[in-house]
């Protein structure tokens, strides 16, 4: 026996039906905002992690050297990619360029909820608009794309923020302060105690009182306060930009699930303006369901044109437990409309009924085993088959089919001539 490799899963057939639900739903909804479907590679050169977040990264990465000499890795999140593609055909992509993906990703981590060391993703991003609709139909997307699972606005919420806030904040105190080493801190609040994260606040510059005093103004979220408190430039604008995409969410019908929290950080470098998180509203899915937020200087340090961009990524993971604990999540079984059984030598006009109800759309099996009538039976039920088409020997010497619904049991025979025939679904109801 193998064993499976830890922090990767398998899916079978019955979970597996219930996450293509989930996945189809999420990418059905951004299709409708007009995002278009990319594929990317599962391989790329390290140094796209490398060089923006330095060697140490390597420690976190499926990375190697391959037959050609190139160090690379198996890409641990979309965002250096896509800035790539950008890059690459820049001048000839309309904007707003709108994409989207859902694929694997692979991180050598600690295995925890809701993360594995292959983790499934949606990531949905705009680039080339500064505007404050671009974010909102990010959170505008997010939104009907969760509600479309069938979750409501009890069951979680966005909580939003910008980043220009907080740096704008730890920028008006007369120490010198590690401005993004303080945001980092940020994010980690609410994963560690307060004692922690003071003294992360301290360690990046702060003195004891300045970051038990940070700590109760962002705590308390009040915009007025805030602005009021720091008396810059940058933060007044980050402000009035906070407050112009809630009001655009607002017309886009996002605004009831978003919360203004200013603890919300994003603990990634690359953001630069508005950022958000999903939760659990309940709190028992002990993590963010997902975040994302607007990175505006990433294209350019990949060697683009200057790109405004906004994005955000829901992991399948997280967001199978949100469903999960909201009792919305599909069931977990495969289901067929028809099974064609065959007894004896009738596979001819098995194959040809098959043919038909799958031409028609349908799922169909028939029997590829060779197996006894009650097997087949057993079998069809096993699929959750709604209807069985039992084509025999004995029925067709009568120029007959046997039509039997699975859930009653009741059955009856209709002419083999006229089956399927032009319903768009014949079941037993349609045919008694």
């Amino acid at each position: 026996m193998y064993d499976r490799i830890k922090g990767f899963r398998d899916f079978y057939p019955g979970e597996m039906a219930a996450r293509r639900a989930t996945i189809d739903v999420v990418e059905d909804t951004a299709r409708g905002y007009g995002f278009r479907e990319i594929g990317t590679p599962a391989l790329e050169r390290a140094e796209l992690w490398t060089d923006k977040s330095g060697d140490e990264i390597v420690d976190e990465l499926y990375s190697f050297e391959d037959q050609g000499g190139r160090h690379v890795t198996l890409t641990p999140e979309l965002t250096p990619t896509v800035a790539r593609m950008v890059v690459a055909k820049q001048q000839a992509l309309s904007k707003p360029i709108k994409w989207f993906s859902t694929r694997p990703f692979w991180r050598y981590e600690q295995v925890q909820q809701g993360r594995q060391r292959e983790f499934y993703q949606t990531n949905v991003d705009i680039f080339g608009s500064s505007e404050p609709e671009a974010d909102a139909e990010i959170l505008a997307w997010a939104a009907d794309a969760l509600t479309g699972l069938g979750l409501t606005g009890e069951q979680f919420e966005f909580r939003i923020s910008h980043r220009d806030i907080l740096g704008g904040v730890l920028e008006s105190y007369d120490t010198e302060v590690d401005t993004e080493a303080a945001i980092r801190a940020v994010d980690k609040s609410d994963k560690i105690s307060q004692v922690e994260y003071h003294d992360l606040l301290i360690g990046a510059g702060l003195t004891a009182d300045q970051a038990a005093e940070f700590d109760d103004l962002i705590a308390g979220g009040d915009l007025e306060d805030v602005e009021a408190f720091a008396d810059t430039e940058r933060v007044t604008d980050a402000v009035e930009n906070l407050q112009n995409v809630l009001a655009a969410a607002e017309d886009f019908g996002a605004r009831e699930y978003c919360t203004i929290s200013l603890e919300t950080a994003r603990g990634l470098d690359y953001y630069t303006g508005v950022v958000f998180e999903c939760f659990d509203s309940t709190g028992e899915v002990s993590r963010s369901i997902f975040g994302g937020g607007r990175y505006d200087d990433l294209i350019e340090s990949f060697g683009g044109q200057p790109t405004p961009a906004v994005g955000v990524a829901p992991g399948h993971a997280t967001l199978s437990l949100l469903c999960q604990r909201a009792g919305v999540w599909p069931e977990e079984e495969v289901t067929t409309d028809y099974y064609v059984l065959q007894i004896g030598d009738t596979r001819t006009e098995a194959a040809r009924i098959s043919r038909e109800l799958r031409e028609a759309g349908h799922v169909v099996e028939t029997d590829v085993a060779g197996r006894s009538f009650g097997a087949q039976l057993n079998y069809a039920d096993s699929i959750n088959a709604e209807t069985v088409v039992i084509v025999g020997e004995q029925d067709l010497a009568n120029d007959e089919v046997t039509i039997k619904d699975m859930e009653s049991g009741d059955q009856t025979q209709v002419p083999v001539d006229s089956f399927p025939g032009d319903l768009e679904r014949p079941t037993f109801d349609d045919l008694e």
